[in-house]
C-alpha cells in the first residue's frame, strides 16, 4: 500500500483493486486496500483460498474478468505471467500495475512492451506508462517488488521476527542435519512458537494460560453435543 501510494499519489477510496493471489501476502494487501475504501477483487486458482477471499468480503473473479474491471492490479502469487497480453488489451485507460509477489515475472512486461510498440515513457519516478490501443497502462517499479522499490520495505519491527526465525532455523539445521534426509522441511512449530513468545514479551503482552480444568477438557473426548 505504501509503495503504491508513494509512486502514484492516488486516492484509493472507490477504486477497483484486483489482488492476484490470496496467500498471506495477498490477504494483507486486500485487507489494507479495503481499509482504504477500495472495492477489492481477488484472483485465485486455489478453491479454498478463493472461498476464504469471498468470505472475507472480497469479490472473486478470473483474471480475464478482472482485467476489464480493475483500476489497480497487485500480483502476489509467486508464479509467472499472471497478467498477460490478452489482459492488457482489455484494461481500462489509466490502469496501475504493481507486483508484490515474486521477482519481475508476474506481470509479463515483455508482452506489454511489444503491444505498446515503443509507446512508453516514465511519467513519474518508478512509474512507466505504456500506450496500448490508445489506452495508458502504468507499471510500477518495472514489475519488481513494489514494497521495496517504491517504499522503504518492511520495518524493523517485522524483519526482527523473520530474522529470528531464520537464525533459529539455521541453528536447528546445524544441530539436526545428521538426522535429516535430503529434502525440504517446514520450520518446526516450536521455533515459530518461540519467536512469537519472544515478540509478545518484547511488546509487554501477556496471554491467559489455560486452567488445569480447561486443559483437561481439551484433551478429553467425554463431552460433546
Amino acid at each position: 500500500m505504501d509503495g503504491v501510494i508513494r509512486a502514484t499519489n492516488l486516492l484509493i477510496a472507490g477504486r477497483h483493486v484486483v489482488v492476484a493471489g490470496y496467500g498471506w501476502c495477498g490477504k494483507g494487501i486486500a485487507s489494507r486496500f479495503r481499509g482504504m475504501g477500495a472495492q477489492v477483487c481477488v484472483v485465485e486458482v486455489d478453491q479454498v483460498r478463493a472461498l476464504e477471499a469471498l468470505m472475507d468480503g472480497n469479490l472473486v473473479m478470473t483474471i480475464g474478468e478482472a482485467a476489464a474491471w480493475g483500476d489497480i492490479f497487485v500480483t502476489a502469487t509467486g508464479d509467472i505471467h499472471v497478467i498477460r497480453a490478452e489482459h492488457f488489451k482489455v484494461m481500462r485507460d489509466g490502469a496501475i500495475l504493481a507486483n508484490s509477489g515474486h521477482f519481475d515475472v508476474e506481470i509479463d512486461i515483455p508482452a506489454l512492451r511489444a503491444l505498446a510498440g515503443g509507446k512508453e515513457r516514465e511519467v513519474r519516478e518508478n512509474v512507466v506508462e505504456y500506450v496500448v490501443d490508445g489506452k495508458r497502462l502504468h507499471v510500477l517499479a518495472e514489475g519488481r517488488l513494489v514494497n521495496l522499490s517504491c517504499a522503504a520495505g518492511h520495518p524493523a519491527s517485522v524483519m526482527d521476527m523473520s530474522f529470528a526465525n531464520q537464525a533459529l532455523t539455521a541453528e536447528y539445521l546445524g544441530k539436526k542435519h545428521g538426522d535429516l534426509a535430503k529434502g525440504v522441511y517446514d520450520v518446526p512449530e516450536e521455533i515459530d512458537v518461540e519467536v512469537a513468545r519472544l515478540k509478545l514479551a518484547a511488546l509487554d503482552i501477556v496471554l491467559d494460560p489455560l486452567t488445569p480444568e480447561q486443559a483437561e477438557y481439551l484433551r478429553s473426548w467425554q463431552h460433546g453435543t
